[in-house]
């Protein structure tokens, strides 16, 4: 059979290597599709050389993306974290089950061809990268695959290449390739592949060694060989262009490094060159005219050829906001009188900006200007008054103009407003105006925030008087939602030291009150937080148990056409010949192969079974040596010593060795117990026995400690038959003002990015990455900050920040109340309703146990009541004989069926 199934695979192999005449154009055309990729491809390789050490990535990702589109879209599939589920689905299951079977066949007959391409093409589909692998390297040990088989793992394999070893490893598996058939294709390949590795050392003549070895091989093939001549010759035109290319003009990067170096010597005529040279090459690089010109301000300060290169400047990037600023500074500086810095100006309100902070940085650089042409030491001139109707102007512009154009203000602090009203405060001692101007701010949504009116407090406190302070401060602590605390410690201090005891007992009212509601506000915010936690937990548990009833109901279709097999069996034999056996039965008998146990279980053993206990034996043979090993009991009296350990990898094969380390560190270990199942897979959790007490208390600050990807959960070791009130996991179930939970994050965002993110808002003192029991990140995230401010701070900086293209959501850390489960006693009740556990025994109803009750006994009835921990119990008077169908024989069923 195996012989057969490979000569068969090698005819179907051979078939399109002949290709028929018929066919002769379409294969031209192929080969010319071919080529064009190749050659594109070789050309871009080569080009590409002069570009610098990201060339070689750029090369390995076209070659990846190359033609089998198949190969694209389960690739793209396999690495995408968001649409990757971790609960098996139906047809995961039903994959799993294929490859056991598969697997299972291979280890009878290694030589099924069919069974290793279905078992590659499973696992593929399954993304386990490390059992493909091996399945292919097996069945390239026993056959010769085929173009079609190696192209995919070549592909595979190209895709995962990271560093120089695996790069070598693919050669590797060309060199296989190319052994097993004569393949144009895989030539085209791995000439492709080879023009990648061209930035190497040795790379142009490895590159140069695989084509000059593809034309020996496949040079002569009548309708592809012509593809590989193409390949070599662009990819050797490909290199003299490339040679020719580097004599050409320098780009930025070569200018930027030459302006570097010109510095350094300090030669004003070289360096004015060079920067010259630069621009006629990148003109519209604004970060070239504002390096220039910042070297003219500072160093020449020559007028003519600085006002000349800032105008050439705004002319070239008239969008840079930059630019225009320096220009008017550039202006000031060397003189340029007041009717030509207005001119000036006015150009640049109508440059087109790109930003609406782009207009608010050009006005506050008019206004700064027009602010240094006033003398504050007379009462009123004429610049003065230019200088606050420049304010009104610039305020009316940003309302109408920008505000229209881009649908935000672009100032939403009101910067313009707040320097117009220091420079009234502070130089005109004009306190009234002033006020109206923080009027108008507070007005415009800033009355919300604590810094608004702290800043408007301290003006106050430095040019008015205490009546307005106190005022503003009253204000604060009413209005104020971000930071209410704060506002409401700067009055107590204030009144503390200024004010009189009916000040200080208004001022004790008005704070405690606003707190008051403030943390009542807190509250209700958690506790709806906590019910949108709950009902996403509903829907999740609602979702969950569709999936079982949907299960169930399958299984039950299947069940009944089980039934429906098994009662058409008894009535044929019931009707048939009763002493003949059955020709079916007979072939599976002769054609079945005895498993390794047959002789244990007799010779009385029915036959047909013997095909259903194949499958079973290997895993019961894997399990078998951890059943043998003894259990050891958990000795209470050491509850002191002993520290209980859990939330560890279950893919953990020697547990105690991989603890051993860690837990050394706290002290002498006298003993490492891990728990396995039944079937010998290690559970998750064990026990660690110390020498003295002291080493097990240092031992619980491992807890959360990360081993193999998942937070380690270190906790006493306690009876829970005399504590059942002891909790060992220890999660807040508090509002946590210094602790932020953040949600939405990409799965490949680690620690250390997260850590970056959040530092710039505060003091980080933890993060804790949410992972599931398997390990793998959920895109969920505790931080906690130093203090309360600082995490709020954070919330109104982050919250809707976007992270590798995921926008997150991030909210001051409340959990809600964990839900536990009900006690054991209050199912053992007497009288109370029976649990599935103790209906059908310590394990459960068996996923086996099928119903062999025809359907034309099973009577319909009355729906039964449903209690709330499993089914309801029998009404009174209720007999057993009464629920249980009478046993009837075959010749019974027969009657009744030829009743119908």
């Amino acid at each position: 059979m195996a012989t057969a199934a490979a000569a068969s695979a090698s005819e179907a192999e051979a078939e399109p290597k002949a290709g028929p005449k018929a066919e002769g154009e379409e294969d031209e055309a192929k080969a010319a599709r071919t080529r064009r990729k190749v050659l594109s491809r070789a050309v871009a390789a080569a080009t590409y050389k002069t570009i610098g050490p990201e060339w070689d990535q750029q090369e390995e990702g076209v070659s990846e993306s190359d033609g089998d589109e198949e190969y694209a879209m389960a690739s793209s599939a396999e690495s995408s974290p968001g649409e990757y589920e971790w609960e098996y689905d139906e047809e995961e299951e039903k994959n799993q089950l294929e490859i056991e079977r598969l697997e299972e066949q291979l280890s009878i007959n290694v030589y099924d061809y069919n069974c290793h391409v279905d078992l590659i093409r499973l696992l593929r589909l399954e993304g386990e990268l490390t059992k493909v692998r091996m399945a292919r390297q097996k069945m390239s040990e026993i056959f010769p695959l085929t173009e079609e088989l190696w192209l995919e793992w070549l592909h595979d394999e190209i895709s995962m290449a990271l560093d120089g070893l695996d790069r070598e490893h693919v050669y590797d598996l060309f060199e296989k390739a190319v052994k097993d058939y004569i393949c144009p294709n895989i030539w085209l390949e791995y000439g492709q592949y080879s023009v990648g590795g061209i930035g190497q050392k040795g790379g142009l003549e490895k590159v140069r060694s695989v084509f000059e070895r593809a034309l020996s091989s496949v040079g002569l093939h009548m309708t592809k060989g012509l593809a590989i001549w193409e390949a070599y010759r662009e990819f050797e035109s490909a290199i003299v262009e490339a040679a020719r290319l580097q004599a050409e003009a320098p780009r930025l990067a070569e200018y930027q490094a030459y302006i570097d170096f010109e510095m350094k010597i300090g030669d004003p005529a070289r360096i004015q060159l060079i920067f010259e040279r630069a621009l006629v090459e990148n003109c519209l690089v604004p970060d070239l005219w504002i390096r220039y010109s910042q070297y003219l301000d500072r160093q020449l300060k020559v007028k003519d050829l600085v006002l000349s290169v800032h105008s050439r400047a705004v002319r070239n990037c008239p969008w840079t906001v930059a630019l225009w600023s320096r220009y008017l500074l550039a202006m000031e500086r060397h003189g340029v009188d007041h009717r030509g810095i207005s001119v000036t100006f006015e150009k640049a309100l109508s440059a087109g900006f790109i930003q609406a902070t782009d207009y608010v940085e050009i006005w506050q650089a008019y206004l700064d200007y027009l602010r240094r042409r006033v003398d504050f030491k007379q009462d009123s001139s004429k610049e003065l008054e230019e200088l606050r109707s420049a304010f009104a102007r610039a305020l009316e512009y940003l309302k109408q103009e920008v505000e229209e154009r881009f649908n935000e203000s672009g100032d939403p602090s009101c910067l313009i407003m707040q320097n117009w009203a220091r420079i009234e405060a502070r130089l005109c001692n004009n306190m009234q105006k002033a006020r109206e101007l923080w009027d108008s701010i507070m007005t415009k949504g800033n009355a919300k925030y604590a810094n608004m009116w702290l800043e408007y407090y301290n003006l106050e406190r430095a040019h008015g008087d205490t009546q307005h302070c106190r005022k503003a401060l009253h204000r604060a602590v009413q209005c104020t939602s971000d930071y209410p605390e704060h506002v409401c410690e700067v009055l107590l201090t204030m009144e503390r030291t200024e004010g009189t005891l009916e000040d200080w007992d208004i001022a004790v009212q008005k704070t405690e009150t606003r707190l008051a509601r403030v943390n009542e506000q807190r509250i209700k915010a958690a506790e709806k937080e906590a019910a949108l936690a709950q009902q996403e937990e509903e829907k999740a548990e609602q979702r969950k148990r569709a999936r079982a009833e949907k299960k169930a109901l399958k299984k039950k279709k299947k069940t009944r056409g089980a039934e429906k097999n098994t009662v058409d069996e008894d009535d044929e034999k019931e009707w048939g010949d009763e002493e003949e056996e059955q020709p079916s039965k007979r072939r599976r008998l002769e054609n079945s192969v005895p498993p390794t146990g047959e002789a244990e279980r007799g010779p009385d053993a029915d036959p047909g079974l013997v095909g259903v206990e194949l499958p079973s034996k290997p895993k019961e043979r894997v399990a078998a040596p951890r059943r043998d090993v003894p259990k050891v009991l958990h000795d209470s009296s050491k509850d002191g010593i002993t520290v209980f350990v859990s939330n560890l990898p279950y893919s953990l094969e020697e547990p105690a060795t991989v603890l051993r380390p860690l837990f050394e560190a706290c002290g002498d270990v006298v003993e490492i117990r891990p728990i396995f199942s039944n079937r010998g897979d290690f559970r998750g959790y064990c026990y660690v026995e110390f020498k003295e007490e002291a080493a097990a208390q240092r031992a619980l600050e491992l807890d959360r400690k990360s081993v193999e990807g998942r937070p380690m959960f270190v906790s006493p070791c306690v009876d829970k038959s005399k504590n059942p009130d002891f909790k060992v996991f220890r999660y807040s179930t508090a509002l946590e003002k210094h602790k932020l939970f953040i949600s939405g994050l990409p799965f490949s965002c680690t620690r250390e990015e997260l850590e970056e993110i959040c530092k710039a808002h505060g003091t980080v003192k933890d993060i804790r990455l949410v992972t599931n029991r398997a390990g793998k990140p959920k895109g969920l995230a505790y931080v906690e900050y130093e203090n309360e401010s600082q995490a709020s701070q954070a919330v109104l900086k982050m919250d809707g920040m976007t992270v590798k293209e995921n926008i997150i959501k991030v909210a001051i850390s409340n959990p809600p109340q964990r839900k536990f489960p009900e006690k054991p006693e209050a199912r053992k009740a007497p009288g109370g309703p029976l649990v599935p556990r103790q209906i059908y025994g310590a394990r459960g109803k068996g996923r086996t146990q099928l119903s062999l009750l025809p359907r034309a006994l099973q009577r319909p009835g009355a729906p039964a009541a449903q209690a709330e921990n499993g089914p309801a119990p029998p009404p009174a008077g209720a007999t057993p004989a009464a629920t249980e169908a009478p046993k009837m024989s075959n010749a019974d069923f027969a009657k009744l069926l030829l009743r119908k």
